[in-house]
């Protein structure tokens, strides 16, 4: 497993490129936007893309699905109850940087659910509070957690926004992170990686 990380879109969102170096197999965790980086790097690398995950839907993580999706033709995955946020310009914040955007077509995933990509099995994790959706996504076997906004190192994701809940997002942090292998990579939607470990000694929010 190879994991690229491609900091892109208006404020700096961390996307994953998470491929099978043997079938070429791959997909993305978040779409900031459509880079033409991205893009490129994909097909230069003869990668067959299989889907994008998203870890919620805040503007600063779908405003490239449309471009992806016309690109490459795959599915897009987010939590069900993550609908609302996709579907309101206004709820995911969009409207607040320019028209606004929507995305009507995900393909709705459930708390526990596995996903087989990349030559790995991912698991759904549900863990609201950032929004009423938010999700992260566990490979037990490569001891990877793509946490979103929900867990940065040192600090959480924020809750003022529509639908966020500071005593959901604590209470999802403690009882489906905090449970996973203390050597668990934390791979988050903003600035750098930290580990389960790390973050169960030194983060003081949780």
């Amino acid at each position: 497993m190879k994991i690229e990380n491609f900091v892109i879109g208006m404020i700096g969102t961390n996307c994953y490129l998470v491929s099978d170096e043997k079938t070429r197999e791959c997909f993305l965790v978040d779409a900031a936007e459509c880079s033409p980086k991205l893009v490129s790097h994909i097909k230069e690398q003869d990668f067959c893309l299989k889907a994008v995950l998203l870890t919620h839907g805040h503007f600063d993580h779908i405003l490239g699905l449309d471009g992806l999706v016309k690109e490459f033709g795959v599915p897009v995955y987010a939590h069900e109850q993550e609908a609302a946020l996709l579907n309101d310009a206004a709820v995911n914040a969009s409207a607040a940087y320019g028209a606004g955007y929507t995305f009507s077509d995900a393909v709705y995933v459930k708390d526990g659910q596995e996903l087989e990509l990349a030559g790995a099995k991912w698991k759904v994790l549900y863990t609201p509070g950032h929004t009423v959706g938010g999700c992260c996504y566990y490979c037990e076997e490569g001891q990877v957690l793509f946490s979103g906004d929900t867990l940065f190192c040192a600090s959480i994701g924020r809750t003022d926004l529509p639908t966020g809940s500071a005593g959901t997002l604590v209470r999802s942090v403690r009882e489906k992170l905090f449970v996973l292998p203390d050597e668990t990579r934390v791979l988050p939607g903003h600035m750098e990686e930290t580990t389960i470990g790390y973050e169960k000694k030194h983060n003081p929010f949780v």
